[in-house]
This record gives C-alpha cells, structure tokens and sequence, in this order.
C-alpha cells in the first residue's frame, strides 16, 4: 500500500517526468547547499519512492525533518519508507513519532497496522486498525487492511465480513472483491467466490492473479471450459506466469483434451526447467493415451527430480503392467510401497501383478495389506478371497468372501464365486443357496455357471435344486 500520493501529475506525463528527474538531479547535485522548499522535497521523495529507490527517498525525507521535525506527515512517510526496506522495528518508531505528534491520524495508524503484521504481531495490528475505526469507523483502508490480517490469522469468517464492510463503503476499492473471492473460496462458496473475482476484474482487467484465481474457483466448480479461458486470459497478461499453464494443463485435463494438457505442462517446463509434479501430469496424460513409451520417459524424469515421488515409481509401474510386463512392473511396485507403505492402490497394483506372475502367496500377502489399509473395499476383499482360493487357503477365502458381502451385499459376482469355496468346503446346501441368489441378483450368472462349474452342472441334482431342470 502506497502512501506517497501528494497530488501532483502523474509521472507518465512526459513534461512532469522530465521536470522532476532536474528537479532530482538538482538536489543530488546541491543536496548540502542547496534550499528546497518543503513541497519540492515532498515531490522529490515520491518520484524516488515510485522508481523504488528507497535510500535515496530515505535521505530526502530526513532532509525534511532535519528543518521540520515536528512534521508528523514526514514522519509517517519515513515510516512507510523503512517498513518498504525491511526495517520494521525503525518503522515502528517513525510511526510512534507521528502519533506523539498527531495521536488521531488514520493513515498513520493504518501503517503501523500494517508493519506490526508484518512483524507477525497481529494482535497488535487489529489494535492499530481498530483504533483508526474508532475514529473513522468508515475509513476503506483501515478496514481492508483489518481483513488482510484477519486473513492471515486464518479467522475467514471474521475477514469476510470486514471485506464486505469495506466493499460497502468503497466498490472501486482495488483490492478488496480480490480477497473477497479469495476467502468466499476459503469458505466453499464458489459461485459467490467467482461472482467477487468478476467484480474484482471490472475494477482492474488486467489482473492476471485474479484472472488465474478465477480460474482455480471455476476449475472447483467443474466449469472447466470457462477456467481454461480464465487461465487464458491470465498467460495474456503474464505470458511467463508458469502456474497459469499448469492448471491450465489440469482443466484441458478434466475436459479430456490429454494433447493439450500435455502441451501446457510442457511451457511450464521450458519456462521453470522439470519439476517432477509437472513431469508426472505429463506421464499421466501419456499414460491414458496409451502412449506407454512416452508415459515412461517422462515418469523417469518425474524420478530423476525427486526418487522419493512414490506416486512415480507407481506410474512406471502402470505403464509396464500396461504392457503386461510384469516382472518389471512388480519391481516399481515395490518401490512405491516402500516410499508409501499406507497407500492401497499400491498394494492393490503389487498384488494384482503378483497375481499375474502366478506368485500367490506374494500376491496373498499384498492383498492382505490392502484390506488391512482399506478394510471398505469390497473389490479388494472380493480379490483376496480368489486368490486365497487359488492358493487352496478354502476356510481363509470363505472368511474373504464374506465380509465382501457385508460391503457389497447385492454383489452377484461375490454369491457366484463364495459357492464354490462353500462346496470345497463340504457345504453344498448353503452353496446352493449362494447361486440361487447370484441368479436373483444377476439372472445373466445362469449362463455363466455350466462354464464356471462344469463338474457340477453335470450333476442332475444340482441342475434340478438350481432350476436347470424342469
């Protein structure tokens, strides 16, 4: 927030810029023996300060209170000038000479809000915005700063309706619809979030954080068509603006155009170099496509900018299962459950591809993992029960296939298969039970069951009880 705005022509005006820069010239020159009054030295400090020269607005302003120092004005201004350095406990004491000068000044009050947050004391800083209320219980600025620290104290609820207060008073206020949306997002309020970056975008078109903010809310909200064109708009303004493509990747993503998802991770590569989050979209993409090649290369580099990336090494994983390569695929399955031995898809691979192999009691054994992980997924049970079948472990796979039912009691698929654990077990009535109740759930079990259960679809006994015989 500037403060040095003292109401003379704007420095894009060829004649005043000119005019200041001798006037700066003159005083760089002379600084020891000439006089300038206090108006040519106010002047001098701001054109300074917009060019970001801070030392040498620094060495005006005190130039101004070595002949006026009970100028509280200056000193406020010597504040903002050392907070803007870094040096916030010096600021705090040009301000704490303003005050003791002019007690009731808001604006000075406003800035020493805004450097004790600074200084994390935020507690503090509500004090300072909070007396600048008392005084001017409209004040846009000492409100919209008020927000920004009750933002940051992570108290949103309380920040909002300062905002709004703020947005009540001052509708053309710069800043204040931008974190308006940014804390109805906080909130999961998404359409009111996008309604507030639009307001914010009126006032200021060509802000591409709010342009890319937008984008990120409409994304939320499953608009992605419009949060791609927002991200567009975003990149318009700050080509460079790296995480603009990369989100821009995710929604072309989420609308199914995988080619220009890849082609959006790609320029924030060449704009940042590889990182393996963006290395590992593209391999993502690449791998959907069913373009394993690609897919593996760019999983290799995912790895070789971080080999911790556990989701990486079980993306490599995918593609060579993909490619039913199983050895290899079982080697970077491992990999990922070593890195990340509490993720169940991980697991979930390793043992299908064990499995594969014809290793079951690997397999078996990262079954068991899954579901001690996952103990709600009845497709992971279903899995455990067949292989423990497999294996010949008839009791551990009955054991299996009920708790599958207790999660997916109308699974046809789980009575169908339970049946012939049951008649290895010597069940044959609760057997028959099962399939009676698979054809029930899924009449199309019927057709299966002469081709699962041969030896027993030739029993005339068994066809009668199921209805095979009239």
């Amino acid at each position: 927030m500037s403060m040095f705005n003292f109401g003379f022509d704007d420095f894009e005006d060829a004649p005043d810029d000119g005019r200041l820069e001798e006037l700066a010239a003159r005083f760089e020159q002379m600084e020891e023996t000439a006089w300038f009054d206090s108006d040519t030295l106010e002047e001098i400090a701001t054109f300074y300060f917009e060019q970001g020269r801070f030392d040498d607005s620094l060495r005006v302003v005190d130039r101004m209170l070595a002949t006026q120092p009970y100028s509280s004005d200056a000193w406020m201004r010597r504040g903002i000038l050392l907070n803007n350095m870094g040096r916030h406990e010096h600021a705090l004491e040009a301000y704490d000479e303003a005050l003791g000068l002019n007690p009731t000044d808001i604006e000075t009050l406003v800035n020493r809000g805004i450097t004790l947050d600074s200084l994390d004391r935020a507690e503090d800083a509500l004090e300072a915005y909070s007396e600048a209320l008392r005084i001017d219980p409209s004040n846009d600025e000492a409100l919209f700063n008020n927000g920004v620290t009750l933002e940051r104290l992570n108290r949103i609820p309380e920040a909002l309706a300062v905002f709004e207060r703020c947005s009540e008073i001052n509708p053309e206020h710069p800043e204040v619809w931008y974190e308006l949306g940014f804390c109805h997002d906080r909130l999961n309020a998404i359409e009111e979030s996008i309604a507030c970056y639009d307001k914010h975008l009126d006032v200021d078109p060509y802000s591409n954080d709010a342009w890319y903010n937008r984008g990120i809310v409409l994304n939320k909200a499953g608009r992605f068509k419009e949060a791609v064109d927002s991200y567009d708009m975003a990149i318009v303004i700050a080509e460079e603006f790296a995480s603009a493509h990369y989100n821009r990747g995710n929604a072309l993503a989420n609308l199914g155009d995988l080619r220009g998802a890849i082609s959006a991770y790609k320029r924030v590569i060449e704009i940042e170099g590889p990182d393996a989050a963006t290395c590992y979209n593209i391999a993502l993409a690449f791998e959907e496509l069913k373009l394993f090649d690609s897919a593996i290369h760019y999983f290799e580099k995912a790895i070789e900018a971080d080999d911790t990336y556990a989701e990486a090494w079980y993306g490599l994983g995918c593609c060579y299962d993909g490619m039913e390569r199983f050895e290899e695929a079982l080697t970077f399955f491992n990999r990922a459950v070593v890195l990340n031995p509490d993720t169940p898809d991980f697991w979930y691979a390793k043992a299908d591809c064990a499995y594969n192999l014809g290793r079951l009691a690997e397999a078996i054994n990262a079954y068991r993992t899954v579901v001690s992980i996952a103990p709600e997924n009845g497709d992971a049970w279903m899995d455990f029960a067949e292989t423990l079948f497999e294996a010949g472990q008839v009791e551990q796979a009955l054991g299996a296939y009920r708790k599958a039912l207790d999660l997916k009691p109308d699974s046809a698929e789980t009575y169908f298969s339970q049946a012939k654990a049951l008649f290895a077990m010597g069940q044959s009535e609760e057997s028959i039970r099962s399939l009676k109740m698979a054809f029930r759930l899924d009449p199309m079990q019927r057709e299966e069951f002469p081709h699962a259960y041969p030896e027993l679809y030739r029993d005339l006994q068994i066809r009668q009880l199921l209805g095979f015989e009239r």
